[in-house]
């Protein structure tokens, strides 16, 4: 699902894929549902594109807004974006204990509890990939027997 879902650099807010068009792709805003152009200049990255650092390596993104769906129960972020560095620090630690503290910034944890809830707000609660490589196997076998 959030592979639809973009982030345009210098503009506020998340948007949806909603068509492609020549040299550019036509998105729409998650909050008003405006359709409008992102250009080939314009900085687009699909949400199922980013990761979170850790200690170990990277956590998809998908995880992370997994886990405040479950410590929050579903309900939006109990931490406002406009909350001191020390206290997002913590919220991320309670959401991903080893994330890395020295590569993910305070401004990085406002961005994801904004996304959180800009996605509730939108009605997206289902934050997982879709599997479509786990279903081409099955078929190879069916194919084969």
């Amino acid at each position: 699902m959030l592979k639809t879902i973009l982030a345009i650099s210098g503009r506020p807010g998340l948007f949806r894929l909603y068509s492609h068009g020549k040299n550019m792709l036509i998105v729409e805003s998650l909050a008003n549902h405006t359709k409008v152009p992102a250009y080939a200049q314009d900085k687009v990255i699909s949400l199922g594109d980013i990761s979170i650092y850790t200690n170990e390596g990277e956590t998809p993104l998908h995880e992370v807004l997994t886990s405040i769906q479950t410590k929050e129960n579903g309900a939006k972020a109990s931490i406002p974006t406009s909350a001191k560095p020390d206290e997002l620090r913590a919220y991320m630690a309670e959401i991903l204990p080893d994330y890395d503290r020295d590569r993910v910034y305070p401004s990085d944890i406002k961005k994801i509890i904004m996304w959180y809830n800009q996605l509730l707000e939108a009605g997206i609660t289902d934050f997982k990939p879709i599997e479509v490589a786990a279903e081409a196997p099955a078929q190879e076998e069916e194919k084969t027997e």
